[in-house]
């Protein structure tokens, strides 16, 4: 991010919009150019422009459209986080549909989340902001419908960590309320432990096991069995409340 850049003196946040519409592509950058602290440095149609771009233009926040031609969002954001730079981008998935059968190997290729082309302008300002923060967005729909399709998706060989011994008891039950989509508040609340003691905790098992955010600690966590599709977990606040940090 870009210091001192903003309209109130601090961070600018550097989004780079790629999707083959140019309708989508502009009104996503009028919405995003209107907010303090945000800005669209480019604006890509298709993957293979989007990697350019983002190695050019070296931006903190990346919309990647699913499906575009020449090169697809997914292979674009395995490019781009498979990059040298230090500086690698958070990328935002964008999907028209909820079951889009991307989303299972986005995680995996890295992307911090997923966000419906029909959000409205105040959940895309959110999106990006949560994600430059470094926290993984799903939305619920999207989140549900991940999870229940983990018995059904093929298992490829392992990219991440084959145990999850280095964790602690307390930090395999946050993992564990991780992957069913609870927020940090919400797993304050089960566990009955400060809201900055489970940041904390948090924090350590995505160090420990070298995981990028959220997202990738939920696919860890029903890849390495610790969670499994169907088993009952404790009870939402508000599902449908909208994305959680």
């Amino acid at each position: 991010m870009t210091a001192n850049g903003g309209a109130d003196g601090g961070v600018t946040t550097r989004c780079l919009i790629a999707d083959d519409q140019a309708m989508v592509r502009e009104g996503f950058a009028a919405v995003l150019d209107s907010q303090p602290g945000l800005l669209v440095v480019g604006q890509a149609a298709d993957g293979a422009d989007a990697v350019r771009q983002a190695r050019q233009l070296e931006p903190d926040v990346v919309l990647m459209d699913v499906r575009m031609p020449v090169m697809d969002g997914l292979q674009a954001t395995r490019q781009i986080l498979n990059s040298a730079s230090p500086a690698r981008p958070r990328v935002l998935m964008l999907t028209t549909f909820d079951l889009d059968e991307y989303v299972y190997k986005a995680l995996r290729a890295g992307a911090s989340g997923f966000m419906l082309k029909d959000a409205t302008a105040a959940e895309l300002i959110h999106a990006v902001r949560v994600v430059a923060a470094g926290d993984a967005l799903l939305a619920p729909s999207v989140t549900r419908r991940l999870i229940a399709d983990f018995a059904r998706q093929p298992r490829p060989g392992p990219e991440f960590p084959p145990t999850l011994a280095a964790l602690t008891q307390r930090e395999t039950e946050v993992l564990r309320l991780i992957a069913h989509g609870l927020s940090n508040t919400e797993i304050s609340s089960t566990l009955v432990i400060a809201e900055q003691t489970t940041k904390t905790h948090v924090g350590r098992i995505l160090a420990k096991l070298n995981l990028r955010d959220r997202a990738q600690a939920v696919v860890l966590a029903y890849e390495t069995g610790l969670v499994t599709p169907g088993e009952s977990g404790p009870a939402r606040t508000n599902l449908d409340a909208g994305p959680h940090s």
